[in-house]
């Protein structure tokens, strides 16, 4: 799978949820201010009333600036803007009843908020603000003036209305805002799981490639010997000759076998040095189908190539023509248990990707329309990794491998972002 910019929980994800809360608060606060100015005629304070929501705007325009930052934000960073918006609302409250205003809840909502994405000791931090911030507006604060025309009735009645209407606003900040940190909570278990999967199946696939490792050293000495021995037998039966032409097929298989380690080792040092291979879409794509037809001379192989994407130019790592290579193969197993030898490559391109689809003639996948597992195979006298190599190379390039079945067998289509792969 490509990588995805998935936002943990933390400091940067509760940030930006009190960035768009603040521009909600900026926007209620405006509206609250001016309808009991002008519509229920309060005679409450505008002008400094006026002057914390602007504060309260400027601020917002830093903390936007600063989230479109590329170094990291930390926790102390999330909750000196928890401070400012407590120092602004409390400011508000000073110039409107004070802890008699039933908007003073509002002061529970950062704690709320924090609650999911920080520490315990921001957390406690957080709530000590609000709470010193409830006690000075409970002793120090401008009473909030009640309209002329009503009595002690109408004080308790636009008391609770405002607690209503308080309800409302906290139910569906919590509601939104909440949500949308679980949301990004329930993203993050399943990044999580994706790297558990990858580092599982890497284990996997090292443990086999320490393996071969191994035998790859330990075959070279009976290929040496062999190869050795099979020109002398040629000799002493050079009159026999279907027996020559059987030590000479068995000759030529050897050195395939020798050649195959020498790759193997010349690979393995061209990852280590992780130096790619500089050369258009079109060569590479030749290199691959010389190489598979000669691995598979029965598979009748059809490539698709337009004009503009065999001229583009890649740095092709290491693993990529093995990739293809297993793909192709496994496409050509795959037309094989239907008596079929035709596979498919289609290359392609557009403005990010570029696309490598092979498509079988074979029984295509199960009904899950996955791949098999690493050690897994559908194939009687398969190992179940060239898939998962695939798969492995395909995440290192960020990009992804994605299965899908046809009206005739299955398709595989390999695809890489231009710009990891492209020759800028």
């Amino acid at each position: 799978m490509p990588q995805r910019s998935v936002q943990h929980i933390g400091p940067f994800a509760l940030t930006r949820t009190l960035a768009w809360l603040r521009l909600c608060a900026i926007a209620g606060q405006s509206v609250a201010v001016l309808v009991c100015a002008w519509w229920m005629q309060l005679q409450i304070p505008l002008l400094p009333l006026l002057l914390g929501i602007g504060l309260l705007a400027v601020f917002s325009v830093f903390a936007a600036w600063r989230l479109s930052q590329p170094w990291p934000l930390r926790e102390w960073e999330a909750v000196g803007h928890i401070a400012a918006d407590t120092l602004v609302l409390g400011y508000l409250l000073y110039f409107t009843g004070g802890a008699s205003n039933p908007f003073i809840t509002l002061l529970l909502v950062p704690i709320a908020l924090s609650a999911a994405a920080l520490s315990a000791r921001a957390i406690l931090a957080v709530a000590g603000l609000a709470g010193l911030a409830y006690v000075i507006l409970l002793y120090w604060h401008v009473p909030l003036p009640m309209p002329m025309h009503d009595g002690e009735p109408g004080r308790f009645s636009l008391h609770v209305a405002g607690m209503g209407v308080n309800f409302v606003i906290s139910a569906l900040l919590l509601g939104f805002f909440i949500s949308r940190l679980a949301h990004v909570l329930r993203l993050q278990q399943l990044e999580v799981q994706r790297v558990r999967e990858r580092a599982l199946r890497d284990e996997g696939i090292l443990a086999i490639a320490t393996q071969a490792a191994g035998a790859a050293h330990e075959l070279n000495t009976p290929l040496s010997t062999m190869r050795t021995l099979l020109p002398e037998l040629r000799r002493e039966h050079a009159g026999d000759t279907t027996l020559a032409e059987d030590l000479e097929l068995l000759e030529g298989q050897v050195d395939r076998c020798r050649t195959i380690l020498r790759e193997m080792v010349a690979f393995g040092k061209a990852q280590l040095s992780q130096e790619p291979e500089r050369l258009s879409v079109a060569d590479f794509v030749h290199g691959c189908v010389e190489r598979f037809q000669l691995l598979r001379p029965e598979a009748e192989l059809a490539v698709t190539l337009d004009e503009a994407t065999s001229r583009s130019v890649l740095r092709t790592p290491p693993g990529l023509r093995h990739a293809l290579l297993n793909l192709l193969n496994n496409a050509a197993d795959a037309s094989a248990t239907r008596h079929s030898h035709m596979v498919a490559l289609q290359v392609s391109s557009d403005a990010k990707w570029l696309q490598l689809s092979v498509r079988d003639h074979g029984p295509g996948f199960a009904a899950t329309g996955e791949p098999s597992p690493l050690g897994h195979s559908q194939k009687q006298s398969g190992l179940g990794i060239g898939l998962a190599l695939a798969e492995a190379t395909a995440e290192r390039l960020d990009g992804e491998l994605v299965a899908r079945n046809t009206e005739h067998g299955a398709e595989m289509c390999l695809r890489l972002p231009l710009t990891v792969i492209a020759e800028k």
